[in-house]
This record gives structure tokens, sequence and C-alpha cells, in this order.
């Protein structure tokens, strides 16, 4: 019988680091309005205004889970008319384990939402679709930059302590 160094089991105790798992996603809140169907639904050469608004706001549930909830708003309007207004919130579930907090804060304000704005993105689509009108295919946002930007904007004012999560 031939003799086997006394190795540990590496199987039995994986190397810690960091995790994220995603346990769910949903919609919190949509609203479509439609203020001046069927009107408004009727052609036009002018094409119409489009305001968009979108926010990331950050939860703590406990020391590992986060909510990141993303709010994305559209309005429409031509010559003084609203077309439609739509707005959803939709939020993700993140269990982060392991990560310091700056590494933390940065796939919160970033990854997440990169990872659930195409699922909002259908959302939006979808409703203005049912609404009457052509799908509203919002641009991909640059969540990297709107973080950096916070971030400087935090320099500048110099806040100590990071704010709760809001980008």
């Amino acid at each position: 019988m031939a003799d086997t160094p006394n190795t540990p089991d590496q199987s039995a105790n994986p190397p810690a680091g960091p995790s994220v798992r995603i346990l769910g996603q949903y919609v919190k809140d949509l609203s479509f309005e439609n203020p001046g169907a069927p009107d408004t639904l009727r052609g036009s050469a002018a094409q119409p205004n489009i305001d968009l608004g979108i926010d990331v706001r950050v939860r703590a549930l406990d020391s590992e889970n986060f909510e990141v909830e993303l709010l994305l708003s559209a309005k429409a309007q031509r010559e003084n008319a609203t077309l439609f207004v739509c707005e959803l919130s939709y939020a993700g579930l993140f269990q982060i384990r392991g990560m310091d907090e700056q590494a933390r804060e940065a796939f919160l304000l970033v990854e997440a939402p990169r990872l659930t704005f195409p699922f909002a993105r259908e959302i939006v689509a979808s409703a203005t679709q049912n609404g009457g009108f052509p799908p509203l295919m919002l641009e991909p946002v640059d969540f990297a930059a709107l973080y950096r930007q916070q971030l400087a904007q935090r320099a500048q004012g110099g806040a100590a302590n990071p704010p709760a999560g809001n980008a």
C-alpha cells in the first residue's frame, strides 16, 4: 500500500471570496396613462418630445440582502398635449457575501441595475405599445458613468460618508 500525502479536501472548504446571488426580480409599481386617447392616437407629422428619467435606489434589508430599485419614467408630449406617461419601479433582490463596503456599493449602483435594466426596458416598451403607441425602446444606460459622476460630486462636496445608495 502506497503512502498518500495527507492533504485537506479542497471541495470541503471552498475558498472564501465574494459571492453574489440574484434572489428575484419584480415589478413594484407600473403606471401607464393615456390621457388624450383616442384623439392623441391619430397620426401626426410632428414628432413627440419625450422626457426620460432614471433613478437607482438601494435599500439594505439586512447585512447580506439588498433591494436595488430602478425607477424609470417617460412622458411624451406633442404640441402641449400629453400623449402618454409611463412610470415603472422595477426591483431586484440581491444577496452579497464577502465584499468590502466600497466594492458592494459599486456593485449595487452599477452592476445590479445593469443586470435588471433589460427587463425593465422590455416592460416599458410593452406598456407603451399596449397603450397604442410605438414601443418606447430605451437606450442602454451607462450606470458606471453615473456612479463615477456621483463619486465626483461627493468628492467636491466633501462628503465623508457615502449616501445610502441613490444614483
